[in-house]
């Protein structure tokens, strides 16, 4: 096994990453708009750490996962992964770097060749190896480290349950030594009973390996199980970030308390509906438009989010993208059809 980074190390740094998709109107192919999937993101993921980015869909979560994986390439910015500025590499620059950085999928049968089984799919990611090797033996210890048995090797996806192959999925991803593995929702194509088991496999493999993770998800759930820190995103911004302890007790901006008011479905009332309830669909904001991106849906809108808003520091580690918090402000009595 590869020699142990120290704990203050940074695995992954991002530094304004940016990156846009170009959106056309089926009824005009002329007509076309860029779209910010991902606008000035900065995060740093440390050795051992989990850090999660939370969000709806859409929110730039799983696009900024797929830049870190170098599936998508940025605008813009800076992402450093074990000491190496990968943005602009190529191909054959970043192979031997690719070890480093794996990745655990939403879906695990969709992740697997149906064709191999699961042992070939194992040895076939133990090529990004310094070495190259890929004994059978490793296969074995692999998956009795993620709790499958070694017949497991020579089963094909199909034949095994959902939380089962998300453990091989694991042991794949653990197959080359990786310092950061990315996991995009990898718990919300499992039971409820068996979300928790692979969730505690996570914590424990993290002690015993010292792995990183990059957490993409919409389940605050899973976040307040796993995660150490918190960027909460939305259209391609982060919104709030904190340390998981501090944003579970304390959150600030009207979409992280929007996101937590949609998970708890007692004691609702109209009262606190029009406090905290997000409403309408996920819009972009028209070309030009540089206040806050929530304004159409937020419950405290006033004319005053119409103006651009920083993203502040009102606590150690705890930064926040709004005026009102910021202020201390999130009371209520704010304007609900301020548009942008």
């Amino acid at each position: 096994m590869p020699q142990r980074m120290s704990q203050s190390q940074t695995v992954l740094s991002l530094d304004s990453v940016v990156k846009t998709f170009t959106a056309r109107s089926v009824l005009n192919p002329l007509n076309a708009r860029r779209i910010p999937a991902v606008d000035g993101v900065s995060l740093a993921v440390a050795r051992g750490e989990t850090v999660a980015v939370v969000g709806e869909s859409g929110s730039g979560k799983s696009t900024l996962a797929r830049l870190v994986l170098r599936l998508l390439r940025p605008d813009s910015g800076r992402i450093s992964l074990v000491g190496h500025e990968i943005q602009n590499m190529g191909e054959a620059a970043f192979r031997p770097l690719r070890r480093h950085v794996q990745m655990v999928f939403q879906n695990p049968l969709m992740s697997f060749d149906p064709f191999y089984t699961i042992g070939s799919s194992i040895r076939e990611t133990m090529r990004l190896r310094r070495n190259g090797e890929a004994a059978d033996r490793d296969v074995s210890g692999l998956l009795h480290e993620v709790g499958l048995a070694p017949r497991f090797s020579g089963l094909r996806p199909r034949a095994v349950s959902g939380g089962e192959l998300q453990r091989a999925a694991l042991a794949r991803a653990l197959a080359p030594y990786p310092e950061l593995v990315v996991l995009d929702e990898p718990t919300s194509a499992l039971d409820m009973s068996i979300q928790g088991q692979v969730l505690s496999l996570l914590k424990d493999l993290q002690l015993e390996r010292g792995i990183s993770y990059l957490l993409a998800t919409h389940d605050l759930r899973v976040v307040q199980m796993v995660a150490h820190r918190v960027f909460v995103m939305y259209l391609g911004q982060v919104m709030e970030t904190a340390p998981t302890r501090d944003l579970f007790a304390r959150p600030l901006h009207p979409y992280t308390l929007g996101l937590f008011y949609a998970r708890d479905l007692a004691g609702r009332t109209e009262a606190s509906d029009r406090k905290y309830r997000i409403r309408g669909a996920l819009t972009y904001p028209s070309p030009g438009y540089v206040g806050c991106r929530l304004v159409g849906r937020c419950p405290l809108a006033t004319e005053k989010c119409k103006e651009p808003q920083e993203l502040s520091t009102v606590a150690p580690g705890h930064q926040v993208r709004c005026w009102r918090a910021v202020a201390g402000d999130t009371s209520g009595g704010g304007a609900t059809n301020v548009a942008n």
